[in-house]
């Protein structure tokens, strides 16, 4: 059977009329998790993918393949003269471009590896990662300056590392959807407007910490868990694989929702999610494919951050799910 022409990354970027310089950017940081995808499926032979001795500036103890992937996204983002500096989850503090051009007016922030706890079960895991853009072009960007520009996000994703790795992808005005050919390494477009469906009979939570949250959201899942006699008139699945990327992808293809809450806990009321680099992005692609991204009290991207490195609650999903859980959230 005679092969289709196939759109790949670089094609698609130029259909969107995205810019050179935005296209230049987002080439390199496919390129960084295309090397992550291969050293993901080579990491059980290569004896990566256990624990290492160190932990981030979230007092996380780090995977070898965490740090190993940090460094491949540092590597490769440091050779795109359009990227001033970068954020990392494993980095305390911001990183400048030493080689950036004087015009450079990007930061990319980054998630290396989302999920790594799921490493040593074979489960998916990824990347996940925001374009901004500073107010402008400037050789001493600073992490107040970053901060300042965190509502300026001209593109985000993530990439997937499953039984196939996928990237999905937002400029702002779609989300497309990209497979690796593991041959070529190369991206190519597999979806290329993807809506989040309005119906859902899914839910994804963590049921852990059910002791610690609020009235609105332990309303909100008993009402899911009731079944066809409860509120909802309806059975709902629970899904929970402890990779973000995993749970959000899930909303991509079936709907549903996504809560990682404020809980009552020391600490708690911030969430656990990082907003630069986890929260906003995630926020950004699902409101772009129709869906609703919402701390349960206020829009996500809503949020002016105070540093780099902060958490915010987060709900993310079907449209009608997010607004059902906000109005709980407002009402109690």
């Amino acid at each position: 059977m005679e092969k289709t022409e196939r759109e790949d990354l670089a094609a698609w970027l130029k259909s969107q009329a995205a810019d050179v310089v935005l296209s230049d950017c987002l080439q390199h940081i496919a390129t960084s998790c295309i090397r992550i995808a291969h050293l993901v499926a080579r990491a059980p032979l290569e004896g990566t993918a256990g624990s290492s001795d160190t932990t981030n500036i979230q007092g996380e103890t780090q995977k070898q393949l965490d740090i190993i992937s940090n460094d491949v996204m540092i590597e490769q983002l440091r050779l795109c003269p359009h990227i001033a500096a970068v954020v990392s989850e494993e980095v305390p503090d911001l990183i400048a471009n030493p080689d950036a051009a004087e015009n450079a007016s990007f930061v990319v922030c980054f998630d290396p590896l989302d999920g790594s706890s799921n490493i040593e079960t074979n489960a998916a895991i990824g990347t996940i990662f925001s374009v901004l853009e500073l107010d402008g072009p400037t050789t001493d960007v600073t992490a107040e300056s970053v901060l300042q520009s965190a509502s300026n996000q001209i593109a985000a994703g993530y990439a997937l590392y499953g039984p196939s790795t996928l990237l999905v992808l937002t400029t702002g005005k779609s989300v497309a959807v990209f497979a690796l050919d593991p041959d070529e390494k190369r991206f190519f477009l597999i979806e290329a407007k993807v809506q989040i469906p309005e119906q859902t009979s899914e839910f994804a939570i963590n049921m852990a910490y059910q002791r610690f949250w609020s009235p609105a959201v332990a309303t909100y899942i008993e009402d899911c868990i009731s079944g066809e006699t409860g509120p909802r008139g309806k059975i709902f699945n629970m899904r929970w694989t402890g990779s973000m990327v995993a749970d959000v992808h899930r909303l991509f293809v079936r709907g549903g929702i996504f809560l990682y809450p404020a809980l009552s806990r020391p600490g708690g009321a911030q969430g656990k999610l990082r907003l630069l680099y986890e929260a906003a992005p995630m926020a950004f692609l699902v409101e772009t494919a129709g869906g609703g991204a919402s701390t349960g009290t206020r829009p996500v991207r809503s949020i002016e951050p105070e540093k780099l490195h902060q958490r915010a609650p987060v709900i993310l999903g079907s449209k009608e799910e997010v607004e059902l859980l906000t109005n709980l959230h407002h009402a109690s």
